[in-house]
């Protein structure tokens, strides 16, 4: 099987990266094909809504987001992880998921994980990132959360 991990923390060696890492880890050890893409050592712009994209499913925006989409269509289980900030997502993750603009329906009938890190003791913390990540998926043809990790530390590792 063929895992995608993304992790959207700007922190090297965060809680967010750290728990992405043991993921992949231990979907190796299982057999499984990973790959972890750390969006921090990628260029991704915000999408601009000029809905070129629309007509031929090409994105007007030159930068990194093109592999990535490739990459998302191509893997059957997608590891989506983010910090969270101000009860949101990272802008990174943001980033990613606005883009996939160009052809979302060709992330077709993959198994999700999301992996969710909080520098706040309150789980509810979490709670708008998964809201996120759950309306994303709902934009998604035959999508299907297989499961989650929510991890709350008292300040940030």
């Amino acid at each position: 099987m063929k895992i995608l991990v993304i992790s959207s923390s700007p922190r090297k060696g965060g809680n967010s990266e750290t728990l992405c890492c043991q993921f992949a880890t231990g979907a190796r050890e299982s057999g499984h094909d990973v790959e972890m893409i750390s969006l921090r050592d990628r260029n991704i712009s915000p999408c601009k809504a000029c809905y070129g994209c629309m007509k031929d499913h090409v994105c007007a925006i030159k930068d990194d987001m093109a592999g990535i989409f490739s990459k998302l269509t191509a893997a059957d289980v997608i590891v989506l992880s983010s910090p969270v900030y101000f009860y949101s997502l990272s802008a990174q993750m943001k980033a990613v998921i606005d883009r996939c603009l160009v052809n979302h329906k060709a992330i077709r009938g993959k198994q999700f994980y999301y992996i969710i890190t909080a520098a706040d003791p309150q789980r509810e913390a979490a709670e708008g990132v998964l809201t996120a990540f759950r309306g994303f998926l709902r934009c998604l043809p035959d999508a299907r959360e297989a499961g989650r990790y929510t991890a709350v530390f008292p300040e940030p590792a």
